[in-house]
């Protein structure tokens, strides 16, 4: 098992901000990123490839601190992306914000999420999510109580894990 915690919020919490502090105005000499039209936020960097598969991006939105102990990203998965499989130690809520995407937990079928969807994802349970094959998908992920750590990244989903989702 492999521990990493992605930068600048990221994965780690994916979603919501409801208790957690808005992020600072940018300074004055910082470039802000504006989103795409239609998009809530912007796109935001791609996020570390050894974590996905296919292509996704991270914006931070809350940064981890020791006062609200949560980290907030908006994630967006292009069509057939997907996490690894992973675990969170105190759980991760998503909040889908746009597209269409699956979710699943380890034993358990493949769920489709649609835009306002929230998911609980419980305390280390092992699970991943991402987009559908044909349709990007954007959610908010809010990682809370932090000091416990926030995500452990496991092996790859696979293929045949992917489209075993049955309407």
């Amino acid at each position: 098992m492999k521990k990493n915690i992605l930068t600048a919020a990221a994965l780690a919490a994916l979603v919501g901000l409801a208790g957690c502090s808005q992020p600072a105005p940018p300074a004055a000499t910082e470039a802000v990123a504006t989103p795409a039209a239609g998009a809530v936020f912007p796109q935001g960097d791609r996020a570390p490839a050894e974590n996905f598969t296919g292509t996704v991006y991270l914006h931070p939105l809350v940064k981890e601190d020791s006062v609200f102990n949560c980290v907030s990203g908006s994630v967006t998965f292009t069509p057939g992306a997907r996490s690894n499989w992973h675990t969170h130690p105190d759980g991760q809520i998503l909040m889908i914000i746009n597209g269409l995407g699956y979710y699943q937990e380890k034993g358990q079928p493949v769920r489709l999420l649609r835009e306002g969807e929230v998911v609980q994802c419980q305390p280390g349970v092992e699970h991943w999510h991402g987009a559908s094959p044909k349709q990007a998908m954007t959610h908010i992920s809010l990682n809370v109580n932090t000091e416990k750590g926030i995500i452990n990244w496991l092996k790859p989903v696979t293929d045949q894990e992917y489209n075993a989702y049955k309407p």
